[in-house]
């Protein structure tokens, strides 16, 4: 049963192909995340609604995180003066906190639907899904690149 989700994951991102970036990477965190948690289905059930909405909250901390803080750094440092660069922290920290408060919230949520195991197990899968797009993101630059890693020596 859970091969099967894993492939209808898969098979849900190659028919996304001709949509968005941001739509295909989803598809693809969730066919990572329902494999390497082993959701039941009705696990799944539970747990996608939850995870999502919290998902769209950290996007919007990481939105708001990159409107306040670095585009400001963009502007330059050696322009900012000392009353500026506490600012920048105190909304650094803000969002950092908010944040963690939000972790904490899925977690509590999560606690009703998922065992603590897996709950440690999604932090990692988490983890891993960013660097293997990372990863992926470097070797497909390197690729392309004409003296990258994977070009002509």
């Amino acid at each position: 049963m859970k091969k099967l989700i894993f492939i209808f994951l898969l098979l849900a991102v190659t028919m996304q192909a001709q949509e968005g970036k941001y739509e295909k990477i989803k598809a693809y965190k969730t066919a990572y995340i329902t494999e390497k948690l082993s959701l039941t289905s009705t696990e799944a059930e539970k747990f996608w609604p939850i995870y999502n909405k919290f998902d769209d909250k950290f996007r919007d901390l990481r939105k708001k995180e990159k409107s306040e803080i670095y585009h400001k750094l963009r502007d330059g440092l050696d322009n900012m003066n000392d009353t500026e660069a506490n600012e920048l922290i105190d909304a650094s920290l803000t969002i950092e906190n908010e944040e963690v408060a939000l972790r904490k919230q899925m977690i509590t949520e999560l606690r009703k639907v998922i065992s603590p195991k897996k709950i440690i197990i999604l932090k990692k899968a988490e983890d891993d899904f960013k660097r293997e797009l990372l990863d992926r993101y470097r070797n497909s630059k390197g690729e392309k690149g004409p003296k990258g890693p994977k070009g002509p020596k």
